[in-house]
This record gives C-alpha cells, structure tokens and sequence, in this order.
C-alpha cells in the first residue's frame, strides 16, 4: 500500500500541521504502508507535475495549515493542476484524507472545501481531521489528541485496505458536466509530459520566442501583401466590427451546418482575415446555425449567452471562446 501526503503549509516549527504528519507517518508506517511526503512550499515551480505521483497511489493525505483565511495558495495550485493535468480515472480509485489545523477561525469550512474539491476531481473522501490550535505546546502533548490522530490514520489504512463503499454524492454530476469545458482533450501521459512543460519557466519562454521569430519571418517572407480572401454572408460584418485588443492573436472555426459551410476568423493585434474554407484546426471551433449568427450579428444576441442557452456548441480554449464579445461588437 502507498500513501502521499501532500503538505500545503509554511514549515514553520510551530505549525502544528507537522505535528499531525509526523504522528501519521508513524503510524501508517508500523502498518508497513509505504509513505511519501511532498512539501509544496520548498519548490513551487514543481506544483504542476505532482499530479503525477498520485499515478502509484493507494490513498493521499491533503494537510493545510490555515494562518488566515482558506486552504491557501500552495494546496490551491496543486487541486488546480490535479484537475488539468491529473489522470482521472486513476483518482477515481483514490482515497483521500483531508487534515486542516488551524491558528485561527474556519478549520471546518477548510476542511468541507478539501472535500468538495477531490468529490469533484472525481476521488474518494473520508471524513477528516480539523482542529483550532491556540498553543502548539499544550496540543501536541496532549496524549487524548494523540489518540484520536492515531485512530484517523488507522482508519484511512481500513479504508484502503477494505476498499470501502462510499455513498454517491452531487459533485459526481457536477464533474459530469464541468470536465466538458476542459480546453484541450489529452491522455494521461500527454497531461503528465504537459504538466512537465508547463512547470519549466525556461522552455515556456523559448516557446513564445520561437513563435515571435517564426511570425516575424513568415511576415518578411509575404511582405505586405494579404492573401486573397473569399467574400461572403458574414465576413463583411465580421471585418466591420473588429475591435483588436493589443497582445491577443487567435484562430476562430464557426461551423455553419444548416449552410454546410465553415468560416475561419484569424485576429491579431493590428489585423483579421475571413474566409471560408474546409479548415478543422483551431484555438476555438464552433457550431452554430445561421439564426443564431444573425441575431449576434445584428447585436440581439452575444457569443456568451449563445453558448450558454446551448445555442453554440464549442471546443477550444474557453477564455479564447469569452474574447469573441471583446473583440467583436456588434451594436443592434
């Protein structure tokens, strides 16, 4: 059996967080469970490819020392690159134990917010451990404390080892429905090689590098001239009602199936182009029918609130797809 902490305080000598740890380890330890323990605080930049470590595991441990007000931001990134980059049917199977020790007021709210979040990654919950800590002496000598500390991890390795049942719960639904809005469809080893660049400031920034250079050369190699384009039903509007917003560039599909037809919207900072083409490759691809484009186009409708009312149907980047009614003002 193999079980992660993982520990989203400070490290601070008084933090009674450590306490907790130290008591469970030792604990799931005579129990010959393997455990490992990943501060978040010692490298930040690695916050991104802990999601795959949960790959091994049995159970994990989520531990946060509440100084203010909420989880805090370590334990955030990581809940946040567990959803984007995490592999989800492996999480399904994974029991977590959430453990909030608090300084000051709000352990429970920190502990239900731990719960809420692995629910909808999809994992499995136990009933955790909350505690305020007015004195970090008196509580971690305090041998009945000790006692109960010991009981939850003798519980979590049951639970584990039993495979225990748990009840279904909403979050499942909302996973359903929330994981549809995930930009880009990856498996579990291409999120793992993502999560791995993304973590890598150096290579990010070679990245644009190269983007900027290969734009600049493919801009001195067509010179001034623009590609002829294809007039068309929404192209002159489109053009009309541009907005361009300084440092945005992207690539629009809207499919039109009712006209059989796809156009393509390419926008910089200082330029667009329509036209319609066979195109399938984009930053956002849509689908929408003629009265749909026509009531944004004649400004009775917006891109947002079509999509919303299930009207347009996307795949894509979605803060790309929330530009569109930036970028493109259609005034009725």
């Amino acid at each position: 059996m193999k079980i992660n902490i993982y520990y989203g305080g400070r490290g601070l000598l008084e933090d009674p967080a450590l306490y907790v740890i130290s008591t469970i380890t030792q604990v799931l330890t005579e129990l010959r469970v393997n455990v490992d323990r990943y501060n978040l605080y010692e490298d930040k930049s690695s916050i991104p490819t802990l999601p795959s470590t949960l790959k091994d595991a049995d159970g994990i441990i989520l531990v946060v020392s509440l100084e203010w007000f909420g989880i805090g931001g370590y334990m955030q990134q990581f809940l946040d690159n567990c959803w984007l980059y995490g592999d989800q049917e492996k999480i399904k199977n994974i029991y977590m134990l959430p453990i909030v020790m608090a300084t000051t007021y709000g352990e429970r709210d920190a502990e239900v917010y731990l719960i809420k979040a692995w629910d909808t990654l999809g994992g499995i919950s136990l009933n955790g451990l909350s505690a305020y800590v007015e004195n970090h002496t008196d509580f971690e000598t305090n041998s009945i404390y000790r006692g109960i500390i010991e009981k939850k991890a003798e519980n979590l390795y049951r639970s584990i080892n039993q495979t225990a049942p748990i009840l279904p719960n909403s979050n499942a639904a909302v996973k359903d429905n929330v994981s549809k809005t995930r930009s880009i469809d990856l498996t579990p080893q291409e999120s793992e090689q993502l999560s791995r660049f993304v973590s890598n400031d150096t290579y990010v920034k070679k990245q644009k590098q190269d983007i900027e250079e290969l734009s600049a050369m493919f801009k001195n190699m067509l010179g001034t001239s623009e590609p002829q384009e294809k007039e068309g039903e929404f192209i002159r509007e489109f053009r009309t009602n541009f907005y361009p917003e300084e440092g945005f560039s992207a690539k629009y599909i809207i499919i039109i199936p009712d006209r059989e037809s796809t156009l393509s919207i390419e926008v910089t900072p200082n330029s667009i182009k329509c036209w319609y083409s066979d195109d399938t490759e984009a930053d956002v691809v849509m689908k929408a029918e003629t009265k749909v484009l026509k009531s944004i186009i004649n400004g009775k409708n917006t891109f947002q609130r079509a999509f919303m009312a299930g009207e347009i149907t996307a795949k894509g980047n979605f803060k790309t797809l929330r530009t569109l009614d930036q970028i493109f003002r259609f005034r009725y």
